[in-house]
């Protein structure tokens, strides 16, 4: 089965890949490995703020960071080419949570993504990971993932 018909079947359609923000490229392929760089937690409505151990819950992160997954896969495909079923494999998530300094669950938050890329993905989706706390985000998001994939030629 294809990624993109099995996000269809999880009644997800894969949005253009995001611009960067800055002076940075959105990913950058070297040999079979595609380096994406960190996509901010957004939504149709737009960004996805707040705090975790503030005004937001494990859950609402955890929301967020599958946002953000979505918009990883988003930038794979765009990396491919336009044909995301060249990839092999997620090789590692790194995932930074907005958080208080008392907020000890970083890796539920970014548990959102990590379970739906293996949603997702199956197999392939299973990946390292990092999960950690961040004193603020860029435009006070909630969550930020970048990701390394490794691709087919």
């Amino acid at each position: 089965m294809s990624i993109e018909t099995r996000l269809a079947e999880l009644g997800v359609s894969l949005p253009d890949a995001p611009a960067p923000a800055a002076n940075y490229v959105p990913f950058v392929k070297t040999g079979n490995l595609l380096f994406v760089s960190g996509q901010i937690s957004a939504n149709d409505d737009g960004f996805i703020v707040g705090k975790l151990g503030d005004d937001l819950t494990a859950e609402d992160g955890a929301l967020a960071a599958k946002a953000c997954a979505i918009s990883l896969l988003a930038q794979l495909k765009a990396g491919c080419d336009g044909d995301i079923d060249r990839l092999v494999r997620v090789v590692k998530l790194v995932g930074f949570v907005n958080s208080t300094p008392d907020f000890g669950d970083q890796p539920k938050v970014i548990n959102g993504c990590s379970d739906f890329m293996v949603e997702a993905l199956g197999d392939k989706g299973r990946h390292s990971r990092s999960a950690v706390s961040a004193a603020s985000l860029p435009f006070g998001v909630a969550v930020e993932i970048e990701a390394i994939f490794e691709i087919a030629p």
